[in-house]
C-alpha cells in the first residue's frame, strides 16, 4: 500500500523544495501541505480540494498523480467498510445503557417525588390566588387613572392640534424637497463614477506558464472592485494585494463575494481551486480568464494594474 504523504514528501526533498517554496509555487497554504504529507486529509476543506491539492502537489514535484489518487480512493473505500461494521456494536451499547437506566428507576423514587409534589401543592395554590387578586386590582386602578388623564388633557390637545399640524405639514414638505434633491444628486454622482470606472477598461493576457497566468489591467478605477461568484458547485478562492493576503474563502453554489481593492493598488494575485465554476468581474466587467486553457481546474492569476 502506497503512503501518499510520504511519497510526496520524498519527491519534494529530491527537488530540494522546502514547504515554503512549495507554498509559493502552488499557492496552497503551508498547513494544508503539512496535512497532506501526514495523510491528515480531514484537515483539508473537502474531498474535492483533497484531490485537487494532491494532483497539484504531484505535478509540481514531478510524479504521476493518477496512481496516488487511485490509492486515495482505495483507502476511502476501506474506511467506509470499517465504519459500517462498527455501527451495530455502538447501537447495541447505547441500547444496553438505556435499558440499565430504565431498570435503575425504582417505584420508590417515583413515590417520593409524588409525595413532595402533594406536600407543596397547597402553597402553590395560595400563591397563585394572591397573584391573581393583586393583578386584578392593579389593572383596575391603572385603567381609572388613564381615563382621568385623558379627560384632563383632551381640552389642551384640541386647542393646539390645529396649530401644530399646520407647522408639521410645512416642515415635512420642505424636508421632503431637500431629501429628494440630495438623493437625485447622489444617484447622478454614483452613476457617473461607475460609468467612468468601466469606460475604456481593458484586460489583456501577457504571459502563460503552466497553471500561472499574467494579465494587464488598463484604464482601471481608483478603487477596483473584484466580485467572485460560484455557479455550478462550490469553489475555493483567494486574493492578495501587493503581496498581502486580502481575502480567502469557499463559496457555495450561487454565492458571491466582492473585494474592494485599496486606492493605489499596482498588482493583485488571485488563486482559484475550481476555476470552471468560478465567475469573476472587475468593476462590473466580466473577466474571461477561461479562454486561456479552459480545461484547467486550479490556476494562479496575477493582474498588473496600469496607472491612470
Amino acid at each position: 500500500m502506497t503512503d501518499i504523504g510520504k511519497t510526496l514528501q520524498n519527491a519534494r526533498n529530491e527537488k530540494h523544495y522546502t514547504l515554503d517554496d512549495l507554498q509559493q509555487i502552488t499557492k496552497i497554504q503551508k498547513r494544508y501541505l503539512i496535512a497532506i504529507e501526514e495523510n491528515n486529509f480531514d484537515a483539508l476543506p473537502g474531498d474535492f480540494y483533497v484531490r485537487a491539492f494532491i494532483r497539484q502537489y504531484a505535478d509540481t514535484v514531478g510524479i504521476k498523480a493518477d496512481k496516488l489518487l487511485s490509492e486515495l480512493d482505495e483507502q476511502a473505500g476501506k474506511k467506509k467498510v470499517e465504519e459500517t461494521k462498527e455501527e451495530p456494536t455502538e447501537a447495541k451499547t447505547r441500547t444496553e445503557a438505556v435499558r440499565r437506566q430504565q431498570q435503575s428507576s425504582t417505584p420508590s423514587q417515583v413515590s417520593q417525588s409524588f409525595d413532595k409534589f402533594m406536600h407543596y401543592l397547597p402553597t402553590i395554590i395560595i400563591v397563585g390566588v394572591v397573584v391573581i387578586i393583586i393583578g386584578s386590582i392593579y389593572f383596575v386602578v391603572a385603567g381609572n387613572k388613564k381615563e382621568a388623564n385623558q379627560a384632563a388633557s383632551s381640552t389642551n390637545v384640541s386647542i393646539s392640534s390645529d396649530v401644530s399640524s399646520s407647522k408639521k405639514s410645512s416642515k415635512k414638505e420642505s424636508s421632503s424637497e431637500e431629501v429628494s434633491s440630495s438623493s437625485s444628486k447622489k444617484e447622478s454622482s454614483s452613476s457617473s463614477e461607475s460609468s467612468k470606472s468601466s469606460k475604456g477598461q481593458k484586460i489583456t493576457n501577457t504571459a502563460v506558464s503552466g497553471s500561472r497566468f499574467t494579465y494587464s489591467l488598463t484604464s482601471p478605477a481608483k478603487k477596483n472592485k473584484i466580485k467572485f461568484t460560484s455557479k455550478g458547485g462550490s469553489a475555493w478562492s483567494s486574493i492578495s494585494v501587493n503581496g498581502t493576503a486580502n481575502w480567502q474563502g469557499t463559496l457555495q453554489n450561487g454565492a458571491s463575494h466582492t473585494v474592494t481593492l485599496p486606492e493605489g493598488t499596482t498588482s493583485f494575485n488571485i488563486s482559484l481551486g475550481n476555476s470552471n465554476v468560478t465567475n469573476i468581474t472587475i468593476n462590473g466587467k466580466k473577466f474571461d480568464f477561461l479562454k486561456e486553457n479552459s480545461t484547467l481546474t486550479v490556476r494562479q492569476i496575477t493582474v498588473n494594474v496600469a496607472s491612470e
